[in-house]
């Protein structure tokens, strides 16, 4: 579904960060460092030492003083992306696990295209990531990594984010249904954590809420056994109009809950529906998440 033509496209566009890089390999974002790039940064007094090809004789010449030209350093930036592969992903008639997968595809080849280093993690196996840089050559692992991945079990979003390795200031991307019993419990706050702890490690956050077209408008009506995915608990439940009414409205709390926190945390909330062209939802609804 995502070939040629769509990374060719998808090449133009870039990841938009809110912090500076304070990595020390090169790349193509702007550093916290000063360096040799051809993007001005401010002046500075001369010190003994400093690289005579830099100063600037015109402030010299108004102010009798010696300054030096300083620059922008362009070096990589940090992009982490973490998938839920939980049970509960791996469902519906177009699979949220599958749209998982090409989300995170398409976001790895960004980092990849402007040579920013990735970390990929499994969210139940976080300790098994996968680390890219060097720029699209490394795409042929990313793609490899995430055909093995295998949908199953339950995952704690927030421990799964607290087992990530501090590299530095970047942005940290969920693809996940959040579909968890301590997530949908607005009392127990543990989306709210989730997302002060990632601006506690000087992350933007960028929340890919994948869902399946069943969960989004209800197809069912009448006598139905629900059950859990992840834990096997069985639930028989009428599905009238009521009913849906009622899951609507939660679901459209939920919703907002979440797009409030990542806009208060200066992230972005992309709803991402698994039935939905590929296209439409990388190029249109993921807007948010790029510098256009």
């Amino acid at each position: 579904m995502l070939d040629a033509t769509f990374y060719d496209t998808l090449s133009r566009l870039q990841l938009r960060m809110i912090y500076k890089s304070s990595r020390s390999l090169s790349g193509s974002r702007k550093s916290l460092q000063k360096g040799q790039s051809a993007e001005f940064s401010d002046f500075r007094e001369y010190r003994p030492g400093d690289d005579l090809r830099r100063l600037d004789w015109n402030a010299y010449a108004r102010l009798d003083r010696l300054y030096i030209r300083e620059y922008m350093e362009e070096k990589e930036a940090m992009v982490s992306v973490l998938i839920d592969t939980s049970a509960s992903m791996d469902y519906g008639a177009c699979s949220k696990a599958e749209l998982s997968q090409d989300l995170a595809a398409a976001v790895s080849f960004l980092a990849l295209n402007h040579m920013d280093r990735l970390c990929l993690y499994d969210m139940k196996a976080m300790e098994k990531g996968l680390s890219a840089g060097g720029g699209r050559s490394a795409f042929a692992r990313v793609l490899h990594w995430l055909e093995n991945r295998s949908f199953g079990g339950e995952v704690d979003l927030l421990e799964a984010a607290r087992k990530m390795p501090r590299r530095g200031p970047g942005i940290t991307i969920l693809i996940s249904d959040f579909l968890h019993p301590d997530m949908l419990e607005e009392e127990k706050q543990r989306y709210e954590k989730l997302l002060r702890y990632l601006a506690y490690c000087r992350q933007r956050p960028v929340v890919l809420h994948t869902m399946a077209s069943e969960e989004l408008r209800i197809p069912w009506e009448g006598a139905r056994n629900l059950i859990d995915a992840e834990t096997g608990n069985r639930l028989r439940l009428t599905v009238d109009k009521k009913a849906v009414t009622q899951y609507e409205g939660q679901l459209a709390r939920l919703i907002g809950r979440m797009k409030k926190g990542c806009a208060a945390a200066q992230g972005a909330y992309v709803l991402c529906d698994a039935k939905k062209d590929r296209k439409r939802l990388v190029f249109e609804d993921l807007r948010v998440i790029y510098d256009i």
